[in-house]
């Protein structure tokens, strides 16, 4: 089954009333559909987007880029990091910490990621080397950021763990203005998702059929 297929299903769609669902039943609904995706489709999504994220801008021009270690069904990041590097660009990977904050290290291929057990959290793949410090974000030239859905507004809808809307707080505390960017199956990309005051658009989307921008953002 091929991601076309996936791409002309119908999307969740919430209009934004007072009673849509809250972040939490939404983050249920994604992830069961995201569940529901075979090994094929989630292998040939990740080629795909990667080769829609490196035509971005954003990214032909970067030095430096945060981006994350996809696990499970999420739309994959390996083929991305690893044209990433070939490029010379110097790519930070997030360590989860104990208060779901993130430290960072650096990607020097597969062979410099370790297999991590958070508890009863997903298990994660993190760098193995050098801790470079939460602060070491604010470097970046584009963070990719992980997510379960993005609205039209840019709005994204993230696990609920808290841990890159510290990121994104840290960011704007130290002035840093880097593109802001999720990767999403199409599907993901919806009308509205619950936001609250705190919440940061984000700059664009990429998903398997294209990358869609936020002016606002």
């Amino acid at each position: 089954m091929g991601t076309s297929r996936k791409a002309r299903e119908r999307p969740v769609e919430h209009d934004g009333r007072t009673d849509e669902p809250d972040k939490r039943t939404l983050r249920r609904e994604f992830l069961a559909v995201r569940n529901r995706l075979t090994a094929d489709v989630v292998r040939e999504a990740g080629g795909t987007l990667a080769g829609r994220a490196l035509e971005l801008p954003e990214l032909a021009g970067a030095r430096t880029v945060a981006a994350y270690v996809s696990v499970g069904s999420e739309p994959g990041t390996a083929a991305l990091l690893d044209a990433l590097r070939a490029r010379g660009v110097r790519v930070l990977l997030p360590a989860l910490l104990p208060d779901n904050d993130l430290d960072w290290g650096e990607y020097a291929g597969p062979g410099s990621l370790a297999r991590v057990e958070h508890g009863g959290k997903m298990a994660l793949f993190e760098p193995s080397g050098e801790r470079l410090g939460p602060d070491s974000v604010t470097a970046a030239d584009a963070v990719l950021l992980p997510g379960l859905a993005v609205d039209a507004r840019g709005m994204r809808l993230g696990r609920g763990g808290g841990s890159y809307d510290r990121v994104l707080a840290r960011l704007e505390r130290a002035g840093a203005r880097p593109a802001l960017v999720v990767l999403l199956y199409d599907t993901e990309v919806v009308a509205r998702v619950p936001a609250e005051p705190h919440d940061r658009p984000v700059h664009a989307v990429v998903t398997p059929s294209g990358v869609r921008r936020f002016p606002g953002a």
